[in-house]
């Protein structure tokens, strides 16, 4: 019986981060299908009365939605297209609301697929002055003196097992630098500290 639940619980260990995953990227392609692709497959259909909903109109759906992702891109690299662009973002900061929520979904994004990258700076904050306790984070900005902050820096703390996080305004000199990748520090908080790069890699 023992070996039996040891095998049980081996098993469980193995497919769970397995099937979790699986489903959460099906849960997004889910809710994109019900949203962005559906309704672009509805507007093919209207414009081509010939096609029948199903499977074929949904990847068409999905190459067109992958090629306008494509398409501004590449706008976004001339001239023109950065013009376009740049009238686009003065009328979203013209409407109130729609203003707080563009500008703080472009920062985000800019954040973790820009050319500019702000979480790549993994640090060690001290919380207390001796030092005993740190916790770990990602500066996000170094220069706050337009704020009056000549000596401090902002540190974002991402929590473990969430996607949450806090961000917190603190003296530079409470700032130790991690000379760890990136992505090996947000994997080691996110986890808890159970994660680690030496687990990751094997002996």
């Amino acid at each position: 019986m023992r070996t039996l639940l040891r095998l049980f619980f081996q098993g469980l260990l193995i497919l769970l981060p397995a099937v979790i995953t699986i489903y959460l990227v099906y849960a997004v392609f889910t809710a994109l299908n019900n949203t962005l692709f559906s309704a672009i497959s509805r507007l093919f259909q209207q414009v081509f009365p010939q096609l029948q909903a199903g499977a074929g109109t949904t990847l068409l759906a999905i190459a067109f939605t992958l090629a306008s992702i494509t398409l501004v891109g590449a706008l976004a690299s001339n001239f023109l297209g950065r013009f376009l662009l740049g009238k686009f973002e003065q009328l979203m900061k013209r409407i109130p609301l729609v203003k707080l929520l563009y500008n703080a979904l472009r920062d985000l994004f800019h954040a973790f697929l820009g050319e500019d990258k702000r979480f790549e700076k993994p640090v060690l904050v001290s919380l207390g002055q001796n030092g005993e306790i740190r916790v770990a984070g990602f500066i996000t900005a170094e220069d706050l003196s337009d704020w009056g902050l000549e000596q401090e820096v902002a540190v974002y703390l991402p929590q473990s097992y969430n996607f949450a996080g806090n961000l917190i305004i603190v003296s530079a000199d409470r700032v130790t630098p991690l000379e760890q990748p990136a992505g090996e520090v947000t994997t080691f908080i996110v986890s808890g500290g159970v994660s680690t790069h030496r687990e990751d890699t094997g002996p």
